[in-house]
């Protein structure tokens, strides 16, 4: 699963998006520093739009710790969307791509083939989240999965939920139902890129377990 994302966006071009959509997004803390990273991990600090209680269409942009401790200490940091309605505590978490890695066929390649997802047809994307306190470490968010769709699908069984931006408005209203936004996009929505090892001498890609 997605533990690897990517967001070098600039912070206003994200705002002046959201205008377009006439998603009125507000910055309690202050605008967040959303500095360019090619490399955003588990446990990191990214940015977030999470839902304002009975305002539709509107968000809070602000910075939070991608994942929460579990019961056993493993980092939540993915979260199966199967079954559940998510009917508070929703966000958006911000990314222009997000990363899979699939074994190698070369048993002399010691590190995974890692692959990066990108949409075809916008620079950056919101993936479906939702976030939640925590005793120890405040307030953090994770990324909602389902199965893949025909563009992950070569690469891993299971994908985060990159969501259509005209539902990005309806995932910051909690009265949406759920169901009627978390899935796949359509095949060809999402371009692949190897990034590493260097694609001239790569292997194809497998199907990676989760």
């Amino acid at each position: 699963m997605c533990n690897d994302y990517r967001l070098e966006v600039d912070v206003a071009s994200i705002l002046k998006d959201f205008d377009d959509l006439k998603i009125k997004i507000t910055t309690p803390e202050g605008t967040p520093n959303v500095a360019a990273r090619s490399d955003v991990q588990i446990t990191d600090i990214g940015p977030i739009v999470r839902e304002i209680e009975d305002q539709r269409g509107a968000g809070e942009l602000v910075n939070r710790r991608w994942s929460w401790p579990g019961p056993k200490g493993a980092p939540v940091f993915n979260f199966r969307s199967e079954g559940r309605e998510f009917t508070s505590k929703r966000c958006l978490i911000l990314a222009d791509g997000y990363y899979e890695f699939t074994k190698p066929e070369d048993p002399k390649q010691k590190r995974q083939d890692k692959w990066l997802f990108t949409l075809n047809d916008h620079r950056w994307l919101c993936i479906a989240g939702i976030w939640r306190s925590h005793p120890d470490i405040g307030e953090a968010f994770t990324m909602l999965t389902t199965d893949a769709g025909e563009d992950t699908a070569p690469y891993h069984s299971r994908q985060i939920i990159a969501l259509r931006r005209d539902h990005w408005a309806d995932w910051l209203d909690p009265s949406v139902p759920a169901a009627n936004l978390l899935a796949p996009l359509p095949k060809g929505s999402l371009s692949v890129a190897q990034v590493s090892p260097p694609p001239a001498v790569a292997a194809q890609p497998t199907l990676a377990l989760e």
